[in-house]
């Protein structure tokens, strides 16, 4: 008989909770300087840990970054897949953009860590992109199309759709600091963001 594969050990929960406290660091410093720009000092600094502690739970900066970004990437797929085939389309297309406006708003850290990667030509992020978005996106444009070509949306062309939807809900995590700036009142920013947004979509795909 074969034996079974060796498990890798349970981490202690002190470990589970440095390594936390190490991909909390990161993607604070990550977000602000990107890749290239951040050090392993920094994150050590901000997470008030030793570099060698660092480097007992994660092999470079290279890792910490790669597991920030697949667990980003599983969130970020996770709004467009609850897209509805059998629900009503403009429903589900407004229901989309309510769920992108709250990641930008409660996660603007993990969206500009996103962005850093695309704009540096995803060479962490590629293979994820080819193999979890495009399939989901090339599915959810299907379904968009279906739903125009019964009538029920206005003429659109769906992968521009999509990405028209990123742009805009995902400008207000990436450019925080310019909005903070041209509307101080960050509560009610966010208010007046999301009508906005769902208004003009909602003026764009009803038939």
């Amino acid at each position: 008989m074969s034996e079974a594969p060796p498990t890798a050990p349970k981490r202690s929960r002190i470990q589970q909770r440095n390594r936390k406290r190490i991909l909390e660091a990161a993607l604070d410093v990550f977000s602000q300087h990107g890749y290239r720009g951040s050090t392993l000092d920094q994150i050590a600094e901000a997470a008030g840990l030793s570099k060698p502690n660092i480097l007992y739970y994660f092999s470079g900066k290279e890792e910490i970054h790669v597991t920030l970004l697949a667990r980003l990437m599983e969130a970020w797929l996770d709004p467009l897949e609850q897209m509805n085939a059998n629900g009503d389309p403009l429903t589900e297309l407004l229901g989309y953009i309510r769920r992108k406006m709250e990641m930008s708003r409660l996660y603007p850290r993990e969206s500009r860590l996103f962005a850093n990667e695309i704009i540096q030509g995803a060479p962490r992020m590629g293979g994820n992109l080819e193999t979890g978005l495009k399939p989901l996106f090339d599915e959810k444009c299907r379904l968009i199309q279906d739903w125009v070509d019964a009538g029920l949306l206005a003429p659109v062309d769906p992968a521009h759709l999509i990405i028209s939807i990123w742009a805009t809900t995902q400008h207000y995590a990436d450019f925080e600091a310019q909005v903070r700036v041209l509307i101080p009142d960050n509560e009610a920013a966010w208010t007046a963001a999301q009508q906005h947004v769902e208004t003009m979509f909602t003026k764009l795909l009803a038939p």
